[in-house]
């Protein structure tokens, strides 16, 4: 069975949960992959022409048994009529998805699109999934929201099977009658580095409270600096890009750093104490599941988050520690500071929580 892949990131952006999806896919099957590239999918806005792109994986070589496809389009995709001026750039591309598709094929969507819409269209696939890891539209404003709450519907409604990151969304796709099955994000065991024996930096007196991802509106900087004034002889370590304003004025022990490799953003975490995940509770992480969840504790960090999303129903889990509000934060740090675990134990999670054991429980489904 091969697959042709619509994916919401692109291939040489870090590796998020569509890469491992392919990965675990040509793993067991053995099948080639046919990724195309993510376009343009809302009117153009005045922050585009400041926004650069990061997280470029470093040099990786494309695999031989992957071909990449990069589509054009206009910017137009709200529009009404969009799909059928787009629809001319696309001919090339529905030809070579034509021929790549000789045999049994599935068509697997992880962002909805007028491209993904007229594939499903396509008589050439035995069957189709869309992969739900986000509350899309919350992304878009005005037109071009309305209009990808659309397309998601009609690509929900359309596909064979549903898969949905995190509980809320599974819970709202099934309130639209969509049969929709459960598939929790995880990590990359197998890439992850060892465990460390000792942190020194804690042990040092000076702990260190790291978060590493994107810094943007769903980022919750009340909690950063409300941390940073109740530990003052700790330091803060953000790491990675930022889109939009942060506060004028940061304590002087909260460190902002660059984004970082996937690799190094990992060798990063064994330098923490605790893992941080301030995030606001928003239309956009009420339905996420943190991968950087699944980072921190498998590399035996103990994780301090707000509550929202699926880490709402992780509050009893040995090693999270939630604040409803900035006045937990104290109580949440010192609980997390005196946690440990057996090695054993970290290990267990590891491979509990590992991408080949997530998609494995989701095969009868896409693989």
């Amino acid at each position: 069975m091969r697959l042709v892949y619509l994916s919401p990131v692109s291939w040489h952006s870090f590796a998020q949960r569509p890469h491992e999806l392919v990965r675990q896919f040509h793993a067991r099957t053995q099948a080639p992959v046919l990724w195309i590239d993510p376009y343009p999918t809302r009117l153009p806005v005045v922050a585009d022409l400041f926004t650069r792109h990061t997280h470029r994986q470093q040099d990786e070589p494309t695999p031989d048994w992957l071909t990449l496809i990069k589509p054009w389009a206009l910017p137009i995709e709200p529009l009404p009529g969009s799909g059928w001026l787009n629809r001319l750039f696309w001919q090339g591309l529905m030809q070579q998805v034509r021929h790549f598709a000789q045999g049994p094929t599935q068509l697997g969507i992880g962002k909805p699109s007028r491209l993904a819409l007229q594939l499903l269209q396509e008589p050439i696939f035995d069957n189709s999934f869309y992969d739900i890891m986000d509350n899309v539209p919350a992304f878009y404003r005005g037109w071009s929201r309305r209009a990808m709450r659309q397309r998601q519907h009609e690509t929900a409604k359309a596909v064979t099977t549903a898969l949905a990151s995190c509980s809320t969304l599974q819970h709202y796709w099934q309130r639209q009658q969509v049969d929709t099955r459960l598939l929790l994000n995880a990590c990359a065991s197998e890439r992850l580095p060892s465990v460390p024996l000792s942190r020194p930096a804690g042990n040092a007196g000076r702990p260190v409270f790291g978060y590493v991802g994107t810094l943007a509106k769903w980022f919750d900087w009340d909690f950063v600096l409300s941390l940073a004034l109740a530990f003052p002889h700790a330091e803060v370590r953000l790491i990675g890009p930022q889109h939009g304003a942060s506060p004028t004025s940061l304590p002087a022990n909260i460190l902002r750093l660059p984004s970082l490799p996937h690799v190094a953003a990992l060798a990063a975490m064994t330098e923490f104490d605790v893992g941080l995940i301030p995030f606001k509770s928003n239309d956009i992480t009420r339905f996420v599941d943190p991968i950087k969840y699944y980072e921190y504790r498998a590399l035996g960090l103990p994780v301090v988050s707000t509550a929202f999303g699926e880490m709402t129903v992780r509050r009893h889990i040995p090693g999270v520690f939630l604040s409803d509000s900035v006045a937990d934060i104290p109580r949440s740090i010192q609980q997390a500071l005196a946690f440990s675990e057996p090695l054993a134990d970290t290990l267990k999670f590891r491979e509990a929580n590992s991408w080949a054991k997530r998609f494995e429980a989701a095969h009868t489904a896409i693989l």
